[in-house]
């Protein structure tokens, strides 16, 4: 591979690697309680994975299973082709940074970085281009005689980066590495890692619960429920066509709006009193069928002529500056969030009545799952 441009415009001296990371029907069971289950995957060499869904998924152990931490009950996990079930984690090719930084107190930020090539025996020289090369990228020359102590969570947590980056890894794993960060920081660090990702080219797979967070780093969104592969694609290809239910209300922020529906005669839609043509074949879904409806909540008022409208009674306003959430009821007593780019005259206690173009539904069976 070529060298390639670091994220301050230097020129990495030591070649980064790469690699495929496979998961073929791989399980983790805790005793009789089954964490992981089947999961099958591919990770293309140099794509930035994200694995997202709620607390308890599975998603941490997922990724422990990939770095070593965590034992395979079944399946194989395979980097760059081989096979590592039975690895060591440092055998594997793979470097991970954690939610906590575990930084050593008592060292600089740059005995911090080199610690785990002083480990490995490696010739003082390559230790120290390592070094000054990931601190160059993560712009850390400033701080390299610094202690732990004397840097901000931000700071921290780019050394931890960094430690990871001198060690050469094929693949970068990040456990949920800005939950201790504040609002602001996490915004920061999150684009010097998309920066890092960029200019590196590096396979990494990283895990969060912040669905924003995968929204903007990802190549590809891998969304876990109750330890099984929801569904796996880019990000806009997910937030535009979930397979079901769960995907459609975790990717996106707010959520889905889900209202309660019945195929009626000539193919259309009934729900919260509005009547539209079903955005599917006609004779797809049976007459009668109990349905449910997702619109997200920008695509009401998009357009002129809506296809169909539903009345809001207002409970409150949620202004964010540029654009506004309205939160209210249906008169089915179904919530719903409605965005407004111009809701100064909006109050609580108002009834609204707000458009939507059938194009936008997104229909679900009474099993939760995409009807298209």
């Amino acid at each position: 591979m070529k060298p390639r441009a670091g994220g301050s415009g230097t020129i990495l001296k030591w070649t980064l690697a790469m690699a495929v990371v496979e998961l073929k029907k791989a399980k983790k069971s805790f005793g009789s309680v089954d964490i992981i289950q089947n999961v099958d995957l591919r990770i293309e060499d140099g794509e930035f994975a994200v694995f997202v869904g709620p607390s308890g998924c599975g998603k941490s152990t997922l990724l422990r299973m990939i770095a070593g931490l965590e034992s395979v009950t079944a399946g194989e996990i395979c980097i760059d082709g081989e096979q590592v079930n039975g690895l060591d984690p440092s055998e594997r090719g793979v470097a991970m940074v954690f939610q906590s930084y575990a930084l050593y107190p008592h060292m600089t930020v740059k005995e911090n970085m080199g610690f785990s090539l002083r480990i490995a025996k490696r010739p003082k020289a390559e230790i120290e281009e390592r070094v000054a090369e990931a601190s160059k990228i993560l712009q850390l020359d400033a701080l390299q005689e610094r202690r732990p102590s004397q840097l901000s969570g931000g700071q921290r947590q780019r050394v931890a980066i960094g430690r990871a980056i001198v060690r050469n890894p094929k693949v970068f794993l990040f456990d949920e590495p800005l939950s201790n960060l504040d609002a602001e920081l996490r915004v920061a660090t999150r684009v010097e890692i998309a920066k890092l990702h960029e200019s590196l080219g590096n396979t990494m797979i990283y895990v969060t619960h912040d669905q924003t967070e995968a929204m903007t780093l990802a190549d590809k969104i891998v969304v876990l429920r109750k330890g099984q592969v929801e569904q796996v694609g880019p990000p806009l290809e997910l937030y535009e066509n979930p397979n079901n239910i769960f995907v459609a209300g975790f990717i996106g922020s707010p959520k889905m709006n889900f209202f309660e529906a019945e195929m009626a005669k000539g193919n259309k839609l009934t729900f919260a009193g509005a009547s539209v043509v079903a955005p599917t074949a006609k004779g797809a879904v049976p007459e009668g069928a109990a349905l449910t409806v997702g619109i997200r909540p920008e695509h009401f008022d998009r357009d002129e002529k809506p296809d169909g409208k539903i009345d809001v009674a207002v409970d409150f306003v949620e202004h964010l500056g540029g654009t506004s959430f309205v939160h209210g009821f249906l008169s089915t007593g179904e919530k719903v969030i409605v965005e407004h780019r111009d809701a100064g005259s909006v109050k609580s206690g108002q009834s609204v009545s707000v458009g939507f173009s059938a194009k936008d539904i997104r229909l679900f069976d009474s099993e939760g799952r995409r009807i298209r």
